[in-house]
């Protein structure tokens, strides 16, 4: 696969559209994550990454700053592009750009069966399994 161009994009960009509709494929088609779970406020005021190749955007993620940490969510990569470390890509970039922030201190609730791609980048889990969206989540924190 190509290599992959990830950029930060501004709400409501055409860009930004076609997160938002990669996002609506993976969790309300895909994984049948509710529509009124799937998009809030929080996309308003988020840094959105995205990850193109070909001119097509091909995964997608979201950074929240919140007072004691950066929130990394809404991890999203098109079936096409699955397997060619899209996801790492973007989380790489993201823990880059926005590290300096909040000291390095980044936290994410990740599906279970993903738990490992994120300790690779030193996330670990904690607390006690949970439902989002009707999947099983792990919190998970780099402090």
């Amino acid at each position: 696969m190509a290599d992959a161009l990830v950029l930060t994009v501004p709400i409501f960009s055409t860009l930004c559209n076609e997160a938002f509709k990669l996002r609506r494929a993976v969790f309300i088609t895909e994984q049948k994550v509710p529509l009124e779970e799937e998009f809030d406020h929080d996309d308003l005021t988020a840094h959105h990454l995205v990850a193109i190749i070909g001119g097509e955007v091909c995964g997608t993620l979201r950074v929240i700053t919140m007072d004691e940490h950066i929130k990394i969510g809404r991890v999203a990569v098109s079936v096409a592009a699955r397997g060619h470390g899209i996801a790492s890509l973007m989380i790489s970039q993201a823990m880059k750009d926005h590290g300096a922030t909040r000291g390095n201190r980044f936290y994410l609730t990740a599906q279970t069966d993903k738990v490992g791609l994120y300790e690779r980048f030193g996330f670990k889990a904690y607390g006690d399994e949970f439902l989002d969206g009707g999947m099983p989540h792990l919190a998970m924190k780099t402090y």
